[in-house]
């Protein structure tokens, strides 16, 4: 079956198939309705293989080829030519120059991006929560797909449903990290309402680090996880209802 997905025109190329997958259109239910591709998750794991399997037809390729890592909030990127063995890899970025293949990151509130050059047929996916854009997630994909032979100019990358600054208040200690790093970074943060605390805007941060590495194209689709509940699973919104667990959006993209 088709699934309802998000796209963008940076990513519609020759032999290039992606999604950004809502949480509707799968088989799960209670906080994890409808559409969990989260395997971390304490869902039932055949309700989340099935979402995942639909995910992979939607996409064209066989359910055995879509692979997603263990994300453990890492600059970790990891070059693949094949399936995974019955251990994930423990990493936030994948890319692959293997057709057949379909890559994809989970997140509910991270950033999760798509990366692809046509030219040289090599593709992307990261995870980039504040931590992994942080200490560099992002360079790490643009580095493993320069290896695998694309050329920096020519990648274009879009950034998937990701917690908007209206949404995400942190404290004084989170903001003085990234002043610390570069003062530049006051940019990313407005006053919030609550004293001594912000609102970070990570979808422009991470738009400025892939910018200043020199990535041909950049799309942010410009959608809150936290404010749009019919659409989206939200990691910070669960904790705020004070709930057990939340769903995983996936974002994916594949060699056809």
């Amino acid at each position: 079956m088709s699934l309802p997905i998000l796209q963008s025109d940076v990513l519609q190329v020759d032999g290039v198939s992606h999604a950004f997958f809502t949480r509707e259109g799968g088989v799960s239910g209670g906080v994890y309705a409808s559409l969990n591709g989260g395997r971390g998750s304490r869902d039932n794991p055949d309700h989340v293989n099935e979402n995942l399997g639909r995910m992979a037809d939607t996409l064209g390729v066989q359910r055995q080829n879509f692979l997603l890592p263990y994300l453990v909030h890492s600059p970790d990127c990891l070059l693949v030519d094949a399936p995974f063995g019955a251990e994930r890899p423990r990493c936030d970025a994948l890319v692959t120059k293997t057709r057949g293949l379909a890559l994809g990151v989970t997140g509910a509130d991270c950033g999760i991006l798509l990366f692809a050059d046509e030219q040289a047929g090599v593709i992307g996916a990261a995870h980039a929560g504040w931590k992994g854009a942080f200490t560099g997630v992002l360079e790490a994909t643009l580095q493993k797909m320069e290896e695998a032979g694309a050329s920096r100019p020519s990648i274009h990358v879009v950034l998937g449903p990701t917690i908007a600054q209206a949404s995400y208040e942190v404290g004084p200690e989170f903001r003085a990290r990234f002043i610390e790093a570069d003062p530049k970074n006051a940019w990313f943060f407005a006053p919030s309402a609550r004293d001594v605390h912000y609102m970070f805007d990570l979808p422009a941060y991470i738009g400025a680090r892939l910018k200043a590495n020199g990535v041909g194209r950049f799309d942010n689709l410009g959608l809150d996880t936290y404010a749009d509940e019919t659409r989206f699973y939200s990691y910070r919104r669960s904790v705020h209802r004070q709930e057990d667990d939340y769903g995983r959006l996936v974002a994916a993209i594949a060699l056809i």
